[in-house]
C-alpha cells in the first residue's frame, strides 16, 4: 500500500507539472525560445546556454528582435581558429566600428545586455542613452594574451567582444580607461555594467582583473565561468 501510495504522489506530481508546463508563459517555459526583448528571469541563462547546441534557436533568438541578422559561412581551422555558427553583429547593435563578426551566442547575449543593463544603467547613473559602443575587437587568431604558446584566446573563434568606451546621446565619453577609477558616476555605469555582464556572459573581466584589460572589458562565451 506504501509504494502503492507512492506512485499515486509521483503521478500526480508529473501530472501537475506537464499542466503547468502547457500553461507557461513563453518568457518561463524553458521549452520556449529565447527573446531578447523580454525581461531577464531565471530561464534566461538556461535559454542562453541551450544556444550552444542549438545553433539554429539562436538566429531565430536574434530575428525575433526584429533586427536583419546577416549570417557569417563557417571556416574551418586546423589551428583552433575555425569559425562556427558566426553573424555580424547588427548594425542597430550601436556597436562601433559597425558589424564585428561574432558567434551567434555572443550576440544574442550582447543585445540582451544593451537592453536590460547598458541603456537602463546609463539613464539612471548618468541621464542619457548610448549612441555607440567602441570595440576593440572580436575575432583575432591568436592565444591567450598573444603568447607564442598556450591555449587559445575565445577571440580565436570570435567567441568574444572587447569594449572599451561608450558614446552618450549628448557627446559625453566615457572610458574604461578614463573613469573607471574616478570615484564618480560614469565609474558607478561602468560597474553596472561590468556586474550585469555577468549574468548573460560566461567570462567577463575588466580593469579589477588585471593590467593587461585596465582599458577594456573582455565579454565571452566560453567555457570558464569568471566575472572579474
Amino acid at each position: 500500500m506504501r509504494a502503492l501510495r507512492w506512485l499515486v504522489v509521483l503521478g500526480l506530481l508529473a501530472g501537475g507539472t506537464f499542466l503547468g508546463l502547457r500553461h507557461l508563459p513563453p518568457e518561463w517555459d524553458p521549452r520556449a525560445p529565447l527573446d531578447v526583448t523580454a525581461s531577464p528571469n531565471l530561464m534566461t541563462g538556461v535559454k542562453l546556454r541551450r544556444l550552444a547546441i542549438q545553433p539554429q534557436a539562436c538566429l531565430a533568438a536574434l530575428e525575433s528582435s526584429g533586427l536583419t541578422v546577416q549570417r557569417v559561412a563557417d571556416r574551418p581551422s586546423d589551428i583552433g581558429c575555425a569559425l562556427e555558427n558566426a553573424v555580424r553583429l547588427p548594425n542597430a547593435s550601436r556597436v562601433t566600428p559597425a558589424s564585428p563578426v561574432t558567434t551567434c551566442r555572443v550576440a544574442a547575449a550582447w543585445l540582451l545586455f544593451e537592453t536590460h543593463v547598458m541603456q537602463p544603467a546609463a539613464r539612471r547613473h548618468l541621464g542619457s542613452e548610448v549612441a555607440a559602443v567602441r570595440h576593440l575587437g572580436t575575432q583575432n587568431c591568436r592565444n591567450v594574451y598573444h603568447r607564442a604558446s598556450g591555449r587559445r584566446s575565445q577571440h580565436a573563434t570570435a567567441n568574444a567582444i572587447d569594449i572599451a568606451g561608450f558614446t552618450l546621446r549628448d557627446g559625453r565619453q566615457v572610458t574604461l580607461l578614463r573613469h573607471w577609477g574616478s570615484g564618480g558616476t560614469e565609474a558607478a555605469f561602468l560597474r553596472e555594467l561590468r556586474d550585469g555582464a555577468c549574468g548573460f556572459y560566461r567570462a567577463v573581466l575588466g580593469p579589477e582583473y588585471n593590467a593587461a584589460h585596465r582599458d577594456h572589458f573582455h565579454f565571452d562565451m566560453g567555457p570558464w565561468r569568471a566575472c572579474r
